[in-house]
């Protein structure tokens, strides 16, 4: 589960330059839910996840909302794509972008609906 849930944040990185993403992060990361609230039940995986599922997926559209706003300030169409460039200790610089605060949002849309579907199903099971 751990390697999966990495190459899930690996895959909404580089989704914004490369293939991948926030939706096909965010399914890889409820896969990996999935198979352990199939392996150990659906109490199991709320205890794991720590927050309901729905919450992750109010915080997912809450980001997607919070990725606009950049634009609103700046006088720019909705969803107009932003960069800004963070100076880190040293010689670096930290690119951040409303393309990923977007992705993020996606990412836990996709997670949170995903969860409450399966385990809504298994508690329903049960």
């Amino acid at each position: 589960m751990p390697l999966q849930l990495m190459f899930s944040v690996f895959l909404l990185l580089r989704g914004h330059d490369e293939p991948g993403g926030g939706f096909i992060g965010g399914l890889v990361a409820a896969s990996a839910f999935v198979l352990y609230a199939f392996a150990f039940g659906a109490e199991s995986t709320r205890k794991l996840l720590r927050v309901s599922p729905r919450d992750i997926l109010a915080a997912g559209l809450l980001f997607g909302l919070a990725s606009t706003i950049p634009a609103f300030w700046t006088g720019q169409a909705m969803l107009t794509a932003l960069w800004w460039e963070v100076p880190l200790p040293g010689e670096g610089y930290l690119k951040l972008s409303t393309v990923l605060i977007f992705d993020i949002g996606v990412y836990l849309a996709v997670l949170g609906t995903l969860m409450t579907f399966v385990i809504s199903l298994m508690e329903s099971d049960e």
